[in-house]
C-alpha cells in the first residue's frame, strides 16, 4: 500500500496568499456582494486537508494580513478566520466521512456563521446593513466547494504522481 506525501508547506502558504489576492483584488461596486470568501474556503479546504499543520493560527496570521490590506480594525478578521478554522477543527472528524454535497451544506453552514459574526462586529464597530445579502458569499462558497475541491485533487495527484 501506497504512503500518501505530506503536502509541502509552501504548497499551502502560496494557495493561501493567492486566496488573499483573489479576496482583496477591487472589484465594481455592484459585483461586491458576490464574490465568494475566497480566503475562508482556502482556510477549510487546508484545515480539512492537513489539520495537524494548518489551524487556528494559520486564520489569525491570515486575518491580520487581510486586516492590514482592507484597513479595518485590527483584529477583525484575525477573529474571523481563527473562529473558522476553530469551527473547522470541531467538525474535522465528521467532515471527512461526508459526501461533497454534504460538505458543500456544511461549509455554507460554517462561512454562514462567521459571516454572521462579522456582520454582528459590523454593528458594533461601523456601519453594517440589514439585509440578508451578506450571506450571498457563503452561498457562492458552498456552491464552488465541490469543484475546488475535485481541482485541488486533481493538482496534488499530478505534482505526488510526476
Amino acid at each position: 500500500m501506497a504512503r500518501a506525501t505530506p503536502t509541502p508547506m509552501i504548497w499551502v502558504w502560496l494557495s493561501m496568499l493567492l486566496a488573499l489576492c483573489l479576496q482583496v483584488m477591487p472589484l465594481a461596486d455592484g459585483w461586491q456582494i458576490w464574490r465568494p470568501d475566497w480566503l475562508g474556503l482556502m482556510l477549510i479546504y487546508w484545515c480539512m486537508k492537513t489539520p495537524q499543520r494548518v489551524g487556528v493560527v494559520h486564520g489569525f496570521v491570515l486575518g491580520i494580513l487581510l486586516d492590514l490590506i482592507e484597513g479595518v480594525p485590527l483584529g477583525q478578521n484575525a477573529l474571523l478566520l481563527s473562529l473558522l478554522a476553530f469551527l473547522c477543527a470541531l467538525v474535522y472528524p465528521r467532515f471527512r466521512a461526508y459526501s461533497l454535497l454534504q460538505q458543500a451544506v456544511l461549509i455554507l453552514v460554517l462561512l454562514g456563521s462567521v459571516q454572521l459574526v462579522e456582520q454582528w462586529l459590523r454593528t458594533l464597530l461601523g456601519p453594517f446593513s440589514i439585509h440578508l445579502s451578506f450571506l450571498l458569499p457563503s452561498l457562492i462558497g458552498a456552491v464552488l466547494w465541490p469543484w475546488l475541491t475535485t481541482l485541488f485533487r486533481a493538482m496534488r495527484r499530478r505534482f505526488t504522481h510526476s
